[in-house]
């Protein structure tokens, strides 16, 4: 089966970045994924996207060779498995707290005796080539969230679930759930007590020999995340890209219109 580029690029000690997707359309998923990223997730936990419009963007970008991943809305077998039918190599997995949500978690991501995916690979079997039924178990990517208080307290727990590929830091939850609220959601943290957090979980993972993943607003966060040590980072969503392309373009036009 085509082998999936992110594994490819950890092995060889270098990071990635993200894409991300939560518009449901294949037109503008084909255009992220022409992009040079390594990897694009599309969001089917907060994304404005179902399953019925994934399928389509998955077949949209299959020819940009890009690794394609998906978030799924939550930690259960049935949306997991489909999710990789449809042709996902990697699956983001939201609020994992403790060990036993993680094996859960990694149980759906692979086929017996490793797991207990079941078998229907119905688009990937023809989207990710031959021998996929005896190959996917080493090339899917089971990424966990680490995004609550809880997960903070078992990350070490949860980083040494066999069969874990990486942790993944959404900040916005971390946020809010670390300082019970004191703090308000958003990305790109610069607190120091939340700073000392994400730079904790980079290093519970990577003493677990697992690798670390960030959600980030801004390439400038992105590039410093990568410096800490991250192997991957989201470092553009089509939502945002939307807002400042178009944000971008009216000031300057309207500014052109008041230059005399």
């Amino acid at each position: 089966m085509i082998k999936n580029n992110i594994k490819q690029l950890w092995s060889e000690g270098k990071p990635a970045l993200n894409g991300w997707l939560s518009i449901g359309n294949a037109f503008s998923a084909e255009i992220m994924a022409a992009q040079d990223f390594d990897s694009v997730t599309i969001d089917l936990q907060h994304g404005a996207l179902d399953y019925s419009s994934a399928l389509p963007m998955f077949q949209a970008m299959r020819a940009s060779g890009k690794t394609l991943m998906a978030r799924v809305p939550w930690n259960e077998p049935g949306v997991i498995m489909k999710a990789l039918d449809a042709g996902a190599y990697g699956i983001i997995c939201p609020m994992i707290n403790n060990r036993a949500e993680a094996e859960a978690f990694v149980s759906s991501m692979r086929y017996p005796p490793r797991g207990s995916r079941s078998f229907g690979p119905t688009r990937v079997n023809f989207a990710a080539g031959a021998n996929y039924a005896t190959e996917a178990n080493d090339e899917m990517l089971a990424i966990a969230m680490i995004e609550t208080a809880d997960g903070v307290a078992n990350a070490a727990e949860i980083a040494a679930t066999p069969g874990l590929d990486a942790i993944y830091i959404g900040p916005s939850d971390l946020t809010l759930g670390v300082t019970n609220g004191r703090l308000p959601a958003g990305q790109d943290r610069e607190e120091p007590e939340m700073i000392d957090v994400i730079k904790s979980l980079l290093a519970t993972a990577h003493d677990a020999g697992i690798h670390a993943c960030i959600h980030t607003a801004s390439a400038a966060y992105s590039a410093r995340a990568i410096g800490w040590g991250f192997d991957l980072a989201t470092v553009a969503t089509d939502v945002k890209l939307l807002v400042d392309g178009a944000s971008a373009t009216l000031e300057e036009c309207r500014a052109l219109m008041k230059a005399p």
